[in-house]
């Protein structure tokens, strides 16, 4: 009689993912930045003070992939960096962001934005054609998984007031004055 054994992965392979996704931690003007690229670009500009945070938030948002922390990095990440640190720097690298039709055409608004312009969650819902979808919008744009690429951080309450931003009021205040900063100055 024959007996099979179940086949059992040692903990020091990792498991196969349907991906493999390279990531490095950067320091910025702005904390910690995880910067995760994919086959396609990069899928992930990450934000925040702590790194094993940020890496459960990789985690979470790429359950089946094989997710490596690469040190060096390689260009996408100095460009991701480079693009963080210098907001009016334009976007050279493919981004794969994922996520639903809906939450695509809002992406793609929002990289329509200039640095130091900013617009509203209703104006962005207007400009995709569903004007009156703005808490969808709003969901679509605390989902942005590419920070600073796809410039979240640009839209407003219709008051003008800051609104919520998942890497944190301060770091969205910080990038606004900053893209603010750049903007020629007129003389009168």
């Amino acid at each position: 009689m024959k007996t099979h054994s179940p086949h059992v992965t040692p903990p020091e392979v990792p498991m196969r993912g349907e991906e493999t996704i390279h990531y490095a931690l950067r320091r910025c003007s702005l904390g910690l930045a995880l910067i995760a690229v994919s086959e396609k670009g990069v899928c992930a500009i990450l934000l925040g003070d702590d790194a094993e945070a940020l890496r459960e938030d990789l985690r979470r948002r790429f359950k089946k992939a094989l997710l490596i922390e690469d040190a060096d990095g390689g260009a996408l990440v100095g460009a991701a960096i480079a693009m963080i640190e210098t907001p009016d720097i334009h976007v050279g690298f493919p981004i794969d962001a994922r996520g639903t039709d809906f939450q695509k055409r809002v992406w793609t608004a929002l990289r329509a934005i200039p640095p130091g312009q900013t617009t509203s969650y209703a104006e962005i819902a207007r400009r995709i054609g569903s004007p009156k979808a703005t808490r969808a919008v709003g969901s679509a744009i605390a989902a942005n998984p590419v920070a600073v690429a796809v410039p979240c951080h640009r839209v407003l309450r219709s008051d003008g007031a800051l609104s919520g931003y998942h890497w944190g009021a301060d770091r969205k205040r910080a990038l606004l004055a900053r893209e603010k900063a750049l903007l020629p100055r007129h003389v009168a």
